[in-house]
């Protein structure tokens, strides 16, 4: 067993302490605000990222496909609420459907679930949307931050 001091009781630095104390090491959290994730976590986007943007076989593509899937992992077994409800990326005109073919092929390369949508598929699922044509990814979500945070504690604590 070490004796471990974590910095900052953000969603990294809590993620960070409570893996050191799952493995059996003391543990302490230190914080300057008042209460856990008051700094950059409590402004983040929520996003559950699915992994489509990196570069193929890169290791931000593997940690971000393998993490999601423990993150939902994770927020399944302990009730932080979170939704897989998936993300629109569109081109607007016919000029930017190469670059959703090449996203495509780098979310194929990844491991990571994408469909290709028609214009008119891509409005049945967003009315308002113009565009040409669009991807799908469904594996794209958000996270209750805070809950996950909460939770974090709790298995550290």
């Amino acid at each position: 067993m070490r004796d471990v001091l974590v910095i900052g009781a953000g969603v990294v630095g809590l993620a960070v302490a409570r893996a050191m104390a799952m493995r059996g090491d003391h543990v302490v959290v230190a914080e300057r605000a008042g209460h856990i994730g008051s700094g950059v976590s409590s402004r983040n986007s929520e996003v559950l990222h699915a992994g489509l943007y990196y570069q193929p076989g890169s290791l931000k593509a593997r940690a971000c496909v393998q993490g999601r899937a423990q993150l939902v992992d994770f927020c399944t077994s302990r009730h932080v609420p979170y939704r897989l409800c998936g993300k629109l990326i569109v081109a607007t005109d016919d000029a930017q459907v190469e670059g959703l073919d090449g996203l495509y092929d780098k979310a194929q390369a990844n491991g990571v679930r994408v469909e290709r949508l028609s214009a008119s598929q891509a409005k049945a699922l967003e009315p308002a949307l113009d565009c040409v044509a669009a991807l799908y990814s469904p594996d794209t979500g958000i996270v209750d931050s805070h809950a996950l945070m909460l939770a974090l504690q709790a298995d550290l604590e």
